[in-house]
């Protein structure tokens, strides 16, 4: 990187893979709000790139993830709320809030890449993040060579809202950082929703 360059080169910002969702709001052409539709129900469902197998974005996920580049996510989520932003979305939430590692997961990581994401958007989109609102209770296996299927069965009753005054009427924006069939983000909007909230909203750093 050249001097004004942060965490991400130029010419890799420039082929990063884009998917603009949030120019289409949450209508039908916006591919990863049809994904949600008769699941559960979801205002609005944005993610800020293409996640695709052994790609730039995977190799980011991979540095934000297990290499401790948490700073890298807080970055990924002021970029992404700054375009958010120009299209006024900070007016459609009351709160932000990542989804939760288990306690033992987030004990050996050491953090959780999903609230540096929130933190990076709550900065630009100046709604405020909560990351103690939500906690994953069972610490599940992990997700990645499950089917849809097998993902929901996994996490379905594995997250609680610890304090349902914080969400009760509210319009809560939930992040991760990425979204493969949604099962999990699925779990986290009925927990939320079940806590009475007004409305749920997804994003995540990338959609498979």
């Amino acid at each position: 990187m050249v001097k004004g360059e942060r965490y991400i080169c130029t010419e890799c910002n420039v082929k990063l893979p884009y998917t603009d969702f949030h120019e289409h709001g949450a209508t039908e052409r916006n591919p990863l709000q049809r994904r949600f539709w008769g699941k559960v129900p979801v205002r609005f469902a944005f993610s800020y790139l293409y996640f695709r197998s052994r790609g730039r974005v995977q190799r980011l996920l991979h540095q934000l993830k297990y290499k401790g580049a948490k700073d890298l996510g807080e970055y990924l989520g002021q970029r992404y709320g700054s375009l958010l932003k120009e299209y006024h979305y900070q007016e459609q939430f009351d709160l932000i809030v990542p989804v939760p590692l288990h306690k033992h997961k987030l004990r050996k990581r050491g953090y959780n890449q999903s609230d540096y994401f929130a933190r990076g958007l709550a900065e630009t989109l100046e709604v405020p993040a909560k990351a103690n609102v939500l906690v994953r209770t069972i610490n599940t296996s992990t997700q990645t060579h499950k089917d849809r299927l097998n993902r929901w069965h996994n996490v379905e009753q594995v997250f609680e809202v610890t304090k349902p005054e914080e969400v009760k009427a509210k319009r809560v924006l939930i992040v991760d950082d990425v979204l493969t069939t949604g099962a999990t983000l699925e779990a986290c909007a009925v927990a939320v929703l079940n806590a009475g909230a007004a409305e749920v909203s997804i994003v995540t750093i990338a959609a498979a």
